[in-house]
């Protein structure tokens, strides 16, 4: 492939380097008002917005779309409203850039230290969830970083508004335009070239299924921070507060079980099966949670289904949970390392030396000690927004803000210093 394939999307890409390449040289101040700007017009646009997504919901509801592809793909007043306090929360947070880090003076007199700078132009590829193309066009030019971005056509005709919103706010703050691109219309040979394109693109950011993750992997030459699926555990411990760990399991599960951060397996210790597990079994059937048991959990509670091998490891995305019995944590953390994804893992127990452990020892990106697990979410954990959540850990882990897209670069103060 040359780069005679796609020229307009390549003349679209220069635009976008070179716009990012001046983005930084803006101040503090015009990067904000961009947020400004884009927040007010959020608001005052809508109702075209929301007449836009509702056209997007009925066709995808035509073409035969899951429950749970619908629900990420709505965009109401309330989700909106949501939309709009992250980008105004962004705003509030203080600019990542020039700040110098980690200052120290070497013996000799060498004043080191570092400095955060954005990390450039940003791929972003996501399938339905269009305000989170908002989230992060907030984030990347605030961090000083442009955006090419490349939602699911099923989310076209948002997408297409939003990106007006997005090209309108960077106008009013002086910024440039081709800062900001969307690209809904994309297809799959386009976004490979897209991708390709390691000159042009900093990073690529896959934001979805296993299969976008799989196609990105394989055919980017730009460096990959994944966003990969969330298959995430609840430990109920011996020494867990009955009612708490009920609310914990409902809220993790029911919330919004199409996200990344829902509940999908609940491990229960072995001490708690007469009080805690008929309980959360009927809170959960009350609201229509289908769950998949072990063999002795289902001798305990009548109505559970069966657990598979295949539904430990699995992201239901819908109201259906896995649940196992386990004797001690130490099976429980062995289980998770097995099945989990290094999204997001839970335990609940009053006892604060066994979190601790429990903290300490669980690999993902977010753990929590009595928390649900749909508190990770960079609007929960003071970022304001996020452009995903890193299940790899190079070079974030976790939720991503306006940090986790800048990097440091060395900045060295001599006195005519040489080396001897």
């Amino acid at each position: 492939m040359t780069n005679n394939d796609f020229p307009e999307l390549l003349g679209i890409m220069r635009e976008a380097r070179k716009a990012t390449d001046g983005l930084a040289a803006f101040d503090g101040r015009a990067r904000d008002g961009f947020l400004e700007a884009l927040a007010r017009l959020l608001g005052e646009e809508s109702d075209s917005v929301l007449s836009a997504n509702e056209k997007d919901v009925q066709r995808a509801k035509a073409d035969g779309a899951k429950p749970a592809r619908l629900d990420r793909l709505l965009l109401d007043r309330a989700r909106l409203a949501q939309v709009i306090h992250g980008v105004e929360a962004c705003r509030c947070l203080d600019d990542p850039l020039g700040r110098v880090e980690d200052l120290s003076t070497m013996p000799d007199g060498l004043v080191v230290g570092r400095q955060r700078v954005p990390l450039g132009l940003i791929g972003f590829i996501c399938e339905a969830r269009p305000g989170a193309v908002v989230e992060a066009a907030a984030l990347a030019v605030k961090s000083g970083n442009g955006l090419m971005a490349k939602p699911g056509r099923e989310s076209g005709r948002t997408s297409g508004v939003l990106g007006d919103i997005l090209a309108a706010a960077l106008a009013r703050a002086g910024l440039p335009r081709a800062a900001v691109r969307v690209l809904p219309d994309l297809d799959a040979e386009q976004l490979r070239f897209m991708i390709s394109q390691g000159g042009l693109l900093d990073l690529v950011i896959p934001r979805g299924g296993a299969d976008l993750i799989s196609f990105v992997d394989e055919n980017s030459r730009v460096p990959v921070l994944r966003h990969f699926q969330g298959v995430n555990h609840l430990y109920v411990d011996e020494r867990a507060d009955v009612g708490m760990a009920v609310s914990l399991a409902v809220n993790g599960k029911c919330d919004r079980p199409s996200t990344c951060n829902a509940l999908e397996c609940l491990l229960v210790h072995r001490a708690r099966l007469d009080d805690f597990l008929p309980q959360v079994c009927d809170a959960l059937a009350r609201r229509d949670v289908t769950i998949y048991a072990c063999p002795e959990a289902r001798a305990r509670v009548s109505g559970l289904e069966e657990a598979l091998e295949h539904h430990y490891g699995r992201e239901f995305m819908d109201l259906a949970l896995a649940l196992r019995v386990v004797p001690d944590m130490d099976v429980a953390m062995a289980h998770i390392r097995l099945h989990g994804s290094r999204h997001t893992e839970s335990i609940c127990t009053s006892d604060l030396a066994t979190a601790r452990r429990f903290l300490s020892l669980v690999d993902a990106g977010c753990v929590l000690a009595n928390a649900s697990t749909r508190l990770n979410d960079g609007g929960c954990l003071g970022l304001g927004a996020e452009i995903g959540i890193s299940t790899s850990k190079v070079h974030a882990y976790g939720p991503m803000g306006l940090r986790e897209l800048t990097t440091t670069k060395f900045v060295v103060l001599g006195h005519g210093h040489l080396r001897s």
